[in-house]
């Protein structure tokens, strides 16, 4: 079978690194081929991409040792400019790719620079955009588009170059959990049926799992695990090890195994496999009219709301919004008619799919767009007559991209930028400093410049810099995009923590299991309206309504609606397990053949 990548005891440093990114990495890649680059943070994933196209080491010198070879030649010895008609490449920082005024422009920029005829060129950038989700977006402003459109976007891009080799760094990351799906399914479709090479780097495993015909996990530089897919995702302590984000199914397995009631190889790795597991534990194939309610059921819908605010102390709505419009500079609708309350101390979680008017609508809670119609009132003060300025005392911002808030030399003067605008002594402003640093575990990088750093520190720098003010509101946009499952489990626990000291946290995410797990309330929006608004597993039990928003639900939430049969409710990941634990130790399980 013909070798597509080629790597020979492959090594690279970086200009001025100490460390290299890359030791003596060897492997091989057949035509044809899905394969999965996965790893923690800092393993040397985007690296390896990099020296796939030849921009390592002709853009970025650094020092390379061996041979990178694609389809037979040398990388060295190959234009970029040539080597990308064989090798198409998404970087994991999509609005670096963007050039094009519009949609259509940008995706037809690289097919015009190969001098394809233009009837053709045309066809190719309407099959491009239908791969992903955005079909008549042609005459769109891409700085309209939202960061998972513009990630749909880059990808439309590449697909238009039709290349033999696609090398891909965690190209759904922005993305809604439909178009993760979508965009997995057209790489999919072109390695079975077109005979691509796939090359993806993920964290993600659910995605994986059934695409990839190999994973190769990379740990500082070198290559720690290299096989099929299931073998890997059944092997939680490997996982661990690796920073690799098991599936929740799969951790649920992993609990079973560690109270002796199944083997490792009986982990599932979907939640039909998992719903078969669990029925035969508990030796039943309904227990509805035999067991008990293990949970209260939770009250739902309106009840709910008025439930929870009878918690709360009177006049404790922190933003108010009513009848919120947002129409853009082009004429585009970004929000229409939302009505929203949130209380002080709420976590409350913002989803729906890209371009849905998620971070438009957070926008208007710290002033940076002013609604076109409607009203946004934080803290009693109505944002149309106060400036963003004011509005930061008490809402801080944590941008999708970090890069969007990083300029200083270094972590402590990124810090100090703030909270000297602000006004502080240089006593308060060391401890809050120190603060803010001992909060996010940034300690040792006070005088590191933040762009020496990875992405998902980077973002833990933006998230520090706005803690630095203690804002009584936290609005963060996607903080999980990009980072490994330490870094994801790391920054929901800081959120977590915030919230538990009082701060009203709205986070805008795509990343359903830490909704799920962490968030009080789930607003989903979709063409920008509210849609669903309730507790993360109420919402998520209504599997129509959520395909209409282009939301799916987590797995677990999907197992327990399966499961409903066994006279058990739950509203958490953790009420979930411990129903599924009485069950099995009341003694109803067989034995798992």
């Amino acid at each position: 079978m013909e070798t597509v990548i080629e790597l020979r005891d492959v090594s690279y440093r970086y200009p001025r690194a100490e460390e290299e990114s890359l030791k003596q990495v060897s492997l091989a890649v057949a035509k044809g081929k899905f394969i999965a680059l996965m790893g923690p943070t800092g393993a040397g994933k985007t690296t390896l991409s990099l020296c796939l196209n030849g921009l390592i080491p002709q853009f970025l010198q650094g020092e390379l040792q061996g041979e990178v070879r694609i389809g037979g030649e040398e990388t060295r010895e190959v234009r970029v400019q040539d080597l990308a008609k064989q090798v198409g490449l998404v970087l994991q920082d999509a609005e670096s790719q963007i050039v094009g005024r519009t949609v259509g422009e940008d995706v037809a920029f690289g097919p015009r620079n190969f001098g394809i005829p233009l009837a053709e060129i045309q066809q190719r950038v309407a099959q491009a955009l239908a791969k992903v989700r955005l079909n008549g977006y042609d005459q769109r402003s891409t700085a309209e588009l939202s960061g998972g459109e513009k990630q749909r976007l880059v990808i439309a891009g590449v697909l238009a170059l039709e290349p033999e080799l696609l090398v891909m760094d965690e190209p759904a990351s922005e993305l809604d959990p439909e178009g993760r799906f979508q965009v997995y399914r057209t790489l999919d479709d072109l390695c079975r049926e077109k005979e691509r090479t796939i090359l993806v780097v993920e964290h993600s495993s659910e995605e994986i799992l059934h695409r990839a015909h190999e994973v190769i996990v990379l740990k500082h530089g070198k290559v720690a695990w290299q096989g099929i897919p299931e073998q890997l995702f059944r092997n939680i302590p490997l996982l661990q090890e690796f920073g690799i984000k098991p599936l929740p199914v799969s951790l649920l397995g992993w609990s079973f195994c560690q109270r002796g009631w199944i083997e490792g190889q009986d982990i599932p790795l979907d939640v039909a496999e998992a719903e078969s597991l669990i029925r035969k534990l508990i030796g039943e194939p309904a227990l509805h009219n035999r067991v008990a309610p293990l949970i209260a059921p939770p009250a739902r819908g309106k009840v709910h709301q008025e439930k929870e605010a009878e918690k709360r102390p009177p006049n404790s709505a922190l933003i108010q919004i009513k009848q919120l419009v947002h129409r853009f500079e082009s004429g585009q609708i970004g929000v229409q008619g939302i009505d929203l309350t949130i209380e002080k101390g709420e976590f409350v979680a913002l989803a729906g799919s890209n371009g849905a008017g998620k971070t438009t609508l957070a926008k208007h809670i710290n002033g940076l767009l002013k609604p076109t119609e409607g009203e946004v009132i934080v803290k009693g003060l109505n944002t149309k007559d106060v400036d963003t300025a004011q509005l930061a005392k008490t809402v801080g911002y944590v941008f999708q991209n970090p890069d969007h808030q990083i300029f200083s030399v270094s972590v402590e003067k990124e810090l100090e930028f703030g909270l000297k605008n602000a006004g502080f002594t240089r006593t308060e402003i060391a401890e809050r400093i120190t603060q803010a640093l001992a909060l996010t575990g940034l300690e040792n990088y006070r005088q590191v410049h933040p762009y020496t750093l990875s992405k998902g520190e980077r973002q833990f720098i933006a998230v520090a810099s706005v803690l630095a003010l203690t804002p009584e509101i936290l609005v963060i946009d996607e903080p999980t995009t990009g980072l490994d499952w330490v870094g994801v489990e790391k920054i929901m626990k800081l959120l977590q923590q915030l919230h538990r000291k009082g701060t009203t946290i709205l986070m805008i995410s795509h990343d359903m299991d830490s909704v799920a797990d962490y968030a009080e309330r789930v607003i989903i929006l979709r063409e920008g309206q509210v849609m669903i608004d309730a507790p993360p597993w109420e919402a998520f039990a209504d599997e129509s309504m959520l395909r209409q928003a282009a939301v799916l639900p987590p797995q677990l939430c999907v197992l327990n609606q399966r499961l409903q049969d066994l006279g058990y409710s739950a509203q958490s990941a953790e009420e979930f397990r411990q129903a599924l634990f009485q069950l099995i130790e009341e003694g109803e399980r067989k034995p798992c053949l």
